[in-house]
């Protein structure tokens, strides 16, 4: 589980790197193009709209991979041990249920429905651009059950008492 785990947020981390890179690149491109040839480029200005969309999305599945969202702490912070197991799990639970009506039915339905669109500049299926919605919400669910997991175990640990004790240090 943990290569599971170590191998998607490789992949999904190089992924956004580049993306990121890509969004500088062309930013600076589009910059001189305007500033200083006085011939602004919509191609760029289309491609980093879509490349921050993607690299936004794609985001938030590490963000829910490392269980990184938030939450009301002030509700939160009262539970303690097998208790705030239990409600991670909830959570958990939550979450994936979320990522497979939304993002992976929502997100299919679409790309589906705009598979015939194209975007203005790129001349790319719009489709392709919603693709990030369902793969998305793979990987969040894909995330959600890894933890779950580990939460299930967490259950057996003779030290579960100790769970969520540290709260303010962390």
């Amino acid at each position: 589980m943990d290569a599971l785990r170590k191998m998607l947020d490789k992949v999904l981390l190089t992924f956004c790197v580049f993306l990121f890179m890509l969004m500088t690149v062309v930013g600076t491109y589009q910059i001189c193009t305007r500033y200083f040839f006085n011939s602004p480029s919509t191609i760029s200005e289309e491609l980093i709209t879509y490349s921050f969309t993607w690299l936004s999305i794609l985001s938030a599945a590490i963000v829910f991979g490392e269980r990184g969202h938030l939450c009301m702490a002030f509700v939160y912070n009262q539970f303690k041990g097998k208790k705030r197991v239990f409600l991670d799990m909830i959570s958990e639970v939550l979450v994936i249920a979320t990522a497979v009506l939304l993002l992976i039915y929502g997100g299919y339905v679409m790309a589906a429905e705009n598979m015939n669109q194209l975007t203005a500049s790129l001349g790319v299926n719009m489709g392709l651009m919603y693709a990030v919605l369902p793969i998305s919400g793979v990987l969040i669910t894909v995330y959600g059950v890894l933890n779950l997991v580990k939460m299930v175990q967490m259950l057996s640990d003779p030290n579960i008492d100790q769970y969520g004790v540290n709260t303010e240090e962390e």
